[in-house]
């Protein structure tokens, strides 16, 4: 009888234990897909700031030529 108690009460604790590996092995793999999006999000962002800057550059020149034309009075 005690011993039936003994080995239920283990094999409680195993699958317990069980779900609770599954679940931090389930966390662990989110926080790496998310380490990885971020590297592959960081290098969109990074070309994406360089092409805003350059057509920012790009327009600010032409404003300039613009006033500079009178075609603008400020």
């Amino acid at each position: 009888m005690q011993d039936q108690r003994i080995e239920k009460i283990t094999a409680v604790v195993i699958n317990i234990t069980k779900v609770l590996l599954i679940i931090y092995l389930g966390v662990e793999e989110v926080f790496k897909i998310i380490k990885s999006l971020q590297k592959d999000l960081d290098a969109e962002f990074d070309i994406s700031r360089k092409w805003a800057s350059q057509n920012y550059s790009i327009l600010k020149k032409r404003l300039v030529e613009r006033k500079v034309a009178g075609v603008i009075e400020n």
